[in-house]
């Protein structure tokens, strides 16, 4: 630079390095590009997974131990009651006679969740994600470890709404989590944080 250009404050030019540092520094800055979805959301996916996982085993325990053998408790009369239920099928109380096709159908949510989790940037989608993993865990968790055991254990259903199967925490959350994909689908919010429009 000259001591004219100085003397005008004339701007010197970027150097190479410079100028890739700020195209770098712009495009994590612009939504909807590669730089731009921040940290990956697995801590959130875990956090919410875990909660519902411990919810779910909690409440298990709890109505095993005091409201088995007993008869139905009304919440709200007879529209909500408490009533613990073994079942052998899938969520509310389906497909009794297919066991061990819901537990491996749990174990393939389980490895799906895992594999999106490595691409997963959205906190909306860690939400979900994490609904469903914890949902799932807790299901099949009585599906290994109550009796009979070996993949064909009964889960505890203990929530009778009127005119409705009897159903756990974990099955609410796996739906709350799959209604809330289905919502983050149609706008077009995808796991990676990017929207598209079709």
């Amino acid at each position: 630079m000259t001591e004219a250009e100085q003397a005008i404050g004339t701007p010197e030019p970027e150097r190479p390095e410079e100028a890739d540092k700020a195209a770098q520094a712009d495009a994590a800055a612009e939504p909807g590009t590669g730089g731009g979805r921040g940290q990956r959301r697995i801590p959130v996916l875990l956090v919410v997974a875990a909660f519902a996982y411990l919810l779910d085993l909690v409440t298990k325990i709890v109505v095993v131990s005091e409201l088995e053998h007993e008869g139905a408790i009304e919440i709200l009369g007879t529209w909500l009651q408490l009533e613990v239920i073994r079942n052998r099928g899938a969520a509310f109380g389906f497909g009794e006679a297919m066991t061990i096709v819901f537990t491996c159908i749990a174990a393939i949510v389980i490895g799906v969740i895992a594999r999106i989790a490595r691409k997963l940037y959205s906190v909306p989608w860690a939400i979900a994600l994490g609904l469903l993993l914890g949902g799932a865990l807790g299901n099949l968790t009585d599906r290994l470890l109550r009796t009979p055991g070996g993949f064909k254990g009964a889960v505890v259903d203990f929530i009778a709404p009127a005119h409705f199967a009897v159903f756990n925490l974990a099955d609410s959350a796996i739906v709350c989590g799959g209604i809330l994909i289905v919502i983050l689908s149609f706008r077009g919010l995808d796991p990676d944080g990017t929207v598209h429009r079709d």
